[in-house]
């Protein structure tokens, strides 16, 4: 049975790619194919919702209609009733202003899917580097400006080298590639500096690589931990300010400023796989108002389906903003 609501654990999981890459030319379609290894299963599903309140729980066949959660209700205890996906997120029922600007995803659920497969954790975090690829065509596809995805929490460095190590090189590799498009501003966010040097320097490399990019903007949060973001913007805006009068406003402004996403607008959805239904410390800042959609697909089989249905749920939310 597959879950799915509106509501997202530090991500075990990480980003590679295929050797092969696209022509920053190729439609999304031609792109993904590039991209996946050959043998790659590609799923279409249904979502069918089972109504509990505060939540959408779906169950998948091999349907290739597809159907979103929709909005909850007030803890009601009925039985919602399914809204159709739109056929692309640019398409019929959506746009309107109801697009996010900024979408987040917690990419959780590669050593669970190697489980499953009985396949080895390198070859899960490939495989979920498809997704991460597949996930930036379908957001530019639909006119999102930032993405953040989480591939790595602090607590996951205290793993055992053995399986930090495949993560680490996993998303590297396919950090370089990702920034041989030339399409996607791509930045490393967290304590990063905690990585071991190899790994650190291409980072920084694939920063310089994808500075001049003026199209979407994407954040890969590395050794995160969502209080220590906080933590490291107020030491920032003490040894900047600590002699100047501020009131509460003015020091929530400045607060923001140096928090790792200055600048960019605030998370407006968040997309946590495979089950778990927490945020783990991600963005507590930054997502202070951000639509919580969670699914029970593991990361690596992520699709575009489950996508859409994340968007077309997103965009049946009622956004008031405390108001």
């Amino acid at each position: 049975m597959r879950r799915e609501s509106h509501r997202g654990r530090g991500a075990d999981d990480a980003l590679a790619a295929p050797a092969a890459r696209p022509s920053p030319c190729t439609t999304r379609e031609q792109a993904s194919t590039q991209w996946r290894s050959t043998g790659r299963q590609v799923r279409h599903g249904v979502g069918r919702p089972v109504g509990i309140p505060g939540t959408m729980t779906t169950t998948r066949s091999p349907s290739r209609a597809h159907l979103s959660p929709p909005q909850s209700g007030a803890g009601t205890g009925t039985v919602p009733v399914p809204v159709p996906v739109p056929e692309s997120p640019s398409g019929p029922g959506w746009g309107e202003g109801r697009g996010p600007r900024h979408i987040a995803v917690i990419l959780d659920g590669n050593r669970r899917w190697a489980a499953r497969h009985g396949t080895a954790l390198p070859q899960a975090y490939r495989q979920g580097a498809d997704r991460v690829y597949d996930l930036a065509l379908w957001c530019e596809e639909a006119g999102i400006g930032h993405v953040t995805v989480w591939a790595l929490s602090t607590d996951n460095l205290a793993r055992p080298p053995e399986t930090v190590e495949p993560i680490l090189q996993a998303v590297t590799d396919g950090l370089q590639r990702m920034a041989s498009v030339g399409r996607w501003r791509i930045r490393a966010i967290g304590e990063v500096d905690r990585l071991p040097p190899e790994h650190l320097g291409r980072l920084r490399a694939v920063e310089r690589r994808s500075e001049g990019a003026r199209g979407m903007t994407i954040n890969v949060a590395l050794a995160y931990d969502g209080r220590h973001d906080i933590v490291n913007a107020v030491v920032e805006l003490l040894h900047r300010h600590a002699t100047q009068p501020l009131d509460g406003l003015a020091v929530e402004d400045l607060l923001a400023r140096y928090l790792s996403t200055a600048g960019q607008p605030e998370i407006d959805l968040v997309v946590r796989t495979s089950g778990e239904q927490r945020l783990s410390g991600f963005m507590p800042w930054q997502t202070a108002f951000s639509e919580l959609y969670f699914t029970d697909t593991a990361w690596p089989d992520f699709d575009h389906d489950d996508f859409r249905a994340a968007l077309a749920w997103y965009a049946g939310r009622q956004r008031r903003h405390g108001r």
